[in-house]
């Protein structure tokens, strides 16, 4: 069957259309999307601005009409932590079942963190042992590790590469204060929650998920996205490490010009690369592999098991 997903997170709003059959991997067949970055789109109150709102509505009634012309039988829509975070957003939920004709379903942090897991799960099977499993969206971080398609352990924190340069890393370049005072903070969230993940035991692969991480890896010398899914990619915490004062010092400008990163993304490139620095040390890992697949695929193969499907392994 052909299924919808529309994924409306904190930085990217994203429509993607599946050919989905149980027992088999989905094959994108479609893709529309638009970096809306709802996470920088709020007031000072936290609540989502009536231009974000306007804007959101918007894509998503495009993105019903691409889905119709396409053929697309089932859509999964779903938001994220811009959405779950703000004190409007069921009014702005309201506004685009009403407008744009459609339910988002919001998910928690740890079911963002779970579906994740599952994904990463089916695409390595189950050979790759314990996974550990990391992925930093717009406006949260979600941890998840596990030896099954469940996790024994599933966590989400506020340490979203578009929430912490909104809140706390203004220059353009940002000051070393900034960064320092930044870098500190994250250290601090994330050491709060570590032991959860620490005491489900040692991972056997350690798996970094979404933009982010693959910006960062294409940074260190990943292959471009061109080359096609199959091909490893890697980030090495040494490398990263490289990168990180060479990250600081450059305006946004100067970071879109870097392989791999978009002007959409480059403003939010430090808090991200700052945060898989603080995890991937805290963590004690060296080197992480990327996985094309994360939460969207995720939503799809939990529909697919609903439905029947013969999970992959």
């Amino acid at each position: 069957m052909r299924l919808g997903v529309l994924d409306v997170g904190s930085n990217t709003v994203h429509l993607l259309v599946v050919d989905a059959h149980a027992g088999a991997a989905p094959v994108p067949a479609f893709s529309y999307k638009t970096e809306l970055r709802l996470a920088e789109l709020l007031d000072d109150s936290g609540q989502i601005r009536d231009e974000g709102a306007d804007r959101l509505v918007t894509f998503v009634q495009d993105a019903m009409g691409q889905a119709e012309d396409k053929g697309v039988e089932e859509m999964l829509s779903f938001a994220t932590s811009a959405v779950r975070d703000a004190p409007n957003g069921d009014a702005v939920l309201d506004r685009v079942r009403r407008e744009a004709g459609t339910e988002l379903q919001v998910l928690s942090g740890a079911d963002e963190a779970r579906l994740t897991f599952l994904a990463v799960r089916r695409w390595y099977g189950w050979s790759s042992g314990r996974l550990l499993v990391l992925d930093i969206g717009g406006g949260s971080l979600e941890v998840a590790t596990g030896s099954d398609e469940e996790p024994d352990a599933a966590n989400s924190m506020p340490l979203g590469a578009g929430r912490l340069t909104r809140d706390l890393l203004a220059g353009d370049p940002p000051s070393d204060v900034a960064v320092r005072a930044l870098r500190k903070h994250v250290r601090a969230v994330f050491a709060r929650d570590v032991g959860r993940v620490t005491r489900a035991g040692a991972p056997d692969r350690v798996v970094g998920t979404s933009k982010t991480f693959r910006s960062l890896a294409r940074l260190t010398g990943a292959a471009p996205s061109t080359d096609g899914p199959y091909v490893r990619r890697v980030l090495r915490h040494d490398q990263l490490l490289t990168w990180l004062p060479k990250i600081a010092a450059m305006t946004a400008a100067e970071r879109a010009s870097l392989p791999g990163i978009s002007a959409g993304r480059a403003p939010q490139l430090l808090a991200g690369a700052l945060v898989a620095d603080a995890a991937m040390d805290l963590l004690g890992v060296a080197e992480l592999e990327i996985c094309p697949w994360a939460l969207r695929e995720g939503v799809i193969l939990r529909r697919l098991d609903q439905l029947g499907g013969v999970p992959l392994g």
